[in-house]
């Protein structure tokens, strides 16, 4: 047995970016003692975790900010992994550079376009060239391999140390509540374990379940398939809609849930045998514990 399955065995633990990103501190947060693994985009981590060569990945889903990141709800749908658990990180951006740069030396300014925009007062406030990069970690890393003077990176503060790089100014993100959302992603029947691994914090909430329904063309399914939620007195803290792209026609959607409860509930039970009847698809993602918010 490999993985998080042998005993004494690291689970092995995928995400986007390198050492140093805001995911790989998700993964931190999250597990107790994970063997986190760096990898080249969302895709990878959901390849490397359906394929065994991760026991869970940790991907980014909404931005208290900037909203869902949509990409992966994409891709949740296509791979049908199932969420064992979710973890919020506040987002802190710096600027970061080689030592002795100073803000009137540099000249360009590199990170991933989320970054860039959760920055963009601070950025407009001199005459910057802007070029974004895969990931905030990423950029930092870029700058100090190539030793580029006159460039700076935005990202996390606790990444200058990582590379030897200097905050030339900290907390440049607009505001101070900004939140990342990560989904926890397994296989099929790996939850148990993904959870005895977690933090005992991170599996410390009350119940959220993620699912997605398509709803019948026809008048009012869509007022009905939420009204056999709010009949049962349950909250819905998210509801959007994505394009079905599978069904090959135009203006046809998903409809994404987070649902504050557990199917195992009779409520809940109900609720989802009464949506069952009201639409063509209903996917349960995941029932993991909610995360705990600072």
């Amino acid at each position: 047995m490999s993985g998080a399955g042998a005993a004494g065995a690291r689970i092995r633990v995928a995400y986007t970016g390198e050492p140093g990103a805001f995911a790989e501190e998700a993964v931190l947060r999250f597990f107790a003692e994970p063997d986190a693994l760096p990898m080249s985009s969302f895709r990878a981590v959901f390849e490397a975790v359906r394929d065994g060569a991760a026991d869970a990945g940790v991907v980014p889903v909404e931005s208290s900010l900037l909203g869902t990141i949509r990409e992966n709800l994409d891709l949740l749908w296509a791979f049908d992994l199932p969420i064992a658990g979710e973890v919020t990180v506040p987002v802190r951006l710096a600027l970061l550079a080689l030592p002795g740069e100073r803000l009137d030396t540099i000249e360009r300014v590199y990170s991933i376009s989320a970054a860039l925009a959760q920055a963009d007062e601070f950025l407009r406030s001199r005459p910057w060239t802007i070029q974004t990069t895969y990931n905030t970690a990423g950029a930092a890393k870029q700058v100090a391999e190539r030793g580029e003077r006159g460039a700076a990176a935005v990202a996390s503060a606790r990444v200058a140390a990582i590379y030897g790089l200097e905050v030339l100014a900290d907390n440049i993100q607009a505001g101070d509540n900004n939140r990342t959302r990560f989904a926890v992603i397994t296989r099929r029947g790996a939850a148990a374990l993904v959870q005895a691994a977690a933090a005992p914090v991170a599996v410390a909430g009350p119940a959220r379940t993620s699912l997605v329904f398509a709803v019948r063309n026809v008048a009012g399914s869509l007022h009905r398939s939420l009204g056999a939620f709010a009949t049962r007195g349950l909250n819905l803290s998210r509801l959007e809609s994505r394009p079905w792209t599978e069904r090959g026609s135009r203006w046809e959607y998903l409809f994404w849930v987070d649902l504050d409860g557990d199917p195992a509930s009779p409520a809940c039970a109900d609720a989802l045998a009464a949506l069952a009847e009201e639409t063509e698809v209903v996917r349960i993602l995941g029932t993991y514990p909610r995360a705990a918010e600072e």
